[in-house]
């Protein structure tokens, strides 16, 4: 693809750009990918995280997730999902598999996304994020996810859609095989 983008505006983590009449937005910062963390506890309760978010206004639901390369030259996939996970959650994956990775909001930015599924996990710490964070922990039964999920957005809170993926990915590949089976391809 030959680059006529013209840059409407720069900042510290986004670039706005017009190509022809589309407007979009591209990351700035990283490699413009994000994982989402796929995180089942021992006692089989599924890790969502907390937080506000400035964009909506609102405290979201959403697995745990972050910027692959964010202030960590060499990223891999694993390492953002490894790293993403303790911070946020304070449980650390024995394995991570990356499952798929797609486009967000293909219309809007050109940001991708990788489902990743961590397995084995040990309690190490509180989580809670970094710096500024402020995230707030729920480990919620598995067989309880869905209905707490809604549970919530009636409380108000915005709930990434994306929650219902990850729920899906537990127990599947995104091959529809038995997430115990090898992943065709």
């Amino acid at each position: 693809m030959n680059d006529d983008r013209t840059i409407l505006y720069e900042g510290d983590w986004l670039r706005l750009v017009r190509r022809g009449r589309w407007e979009s937005c591209e990351r700035t910062h990283g490699q413009g990918m994000a994982v989402i963390v796929i995180a089942v506890t021992p006692d089989d309760a599924v890790l969502f995280v907390e937080q506000f978010r400035v964009p909506l206004g609102a405290r979201t639901i959403e697995m745990p997730a972050g910027l692959v390369g964010d202030d960590h030259d060499h990223d891999t996939l694993e390492d953002a999902a490894r790293r993403e996970l303790i911070e946020e959650t304070g449980w650390e994956p024995g394995t991570v598999d990356v499952l798929l990775i797609g486009p967000t909001s293909s219309g809007m930015s050109n940001e991708r996304i990788a489902f990743v599924r961590a397995r084995n996990l040990k309690q190490v710490g509180a989580g809670g994020g970094v710096g500024s964070e402020d995230i707030t922990v729920h480990a919620v039964p598995r067989h309880q996810a869905p209905a707490w999920l809604m549970r919530k957005h009636a409380e108000g809170f915005e709930l990434d859609l994306k929650l219902w993926a990850g729920l899906w990915m537990i127990e599947h590949n995104p091959d529809g095989s038995r997430a115990d089976e090898p992943i065709v391809v």
